[in-house]
């Protein structure tokens, strides 16, 4: 078996070094990044799609959806669809957004008003507590 000098700690005054098997040293700092990384929060945005003539049910439908997306702890991306003509109706697409925003108030904050983007309006909603496990 052979041992190497190797180097812990450049940073620190002095250096610290240790004399280990560099291939056992190599090997349990992965295995420590991988602990890392698996132990890391993922986020997880869900999308919610709105036409700009949705009607009552389907946004309360869609409104419950993303009531249950914010309870386990995911962000909700909500956008409106302006497909051919109908980006006429901007200002229907934004008050929809705006009053989905209201409605979500208690499980979740805005994290970005509605913003326009080519045929898109989105808006970002993240939850406001911590998911229950």
């Amino acid at each position: 078996m052979s041992l190497d000098l190797v180097e812990i700690s450049p940073k620190a005054d002095p250096p610290v070094c240790k004399v280990v098997d560099y291939s056992k040293f190599k090997y349990d700092q992965k295995k420590k990044q991988k602990e890392i990384k698996a132990k890391a929060q993922r986020t997880v945005i869900k999308e919610i799609r709105f036409g700009p003539n949705t009607e009552e049910h389907d946004f309360n439908f869609k409104l419950k959806h993303a009531i249950k997306f914010l309870e386990e702890g995911a962000k909700v991306k909500a956008f409106v669809h302006f497909a051919g003509r109908t980006i006429v109706f901007k200002e229907r697409g934004e008050i929809l957004l705006l009053r989905f925003a209201q409605m979500l108030e208690e499980h979740g904050r805005v994290e970005q008003m509605p913003k326009l983007e080519g045929k898109r309006m989105s808006i970002f909603i993240a939850p406001k507590a911590s998911p229950k496990k």
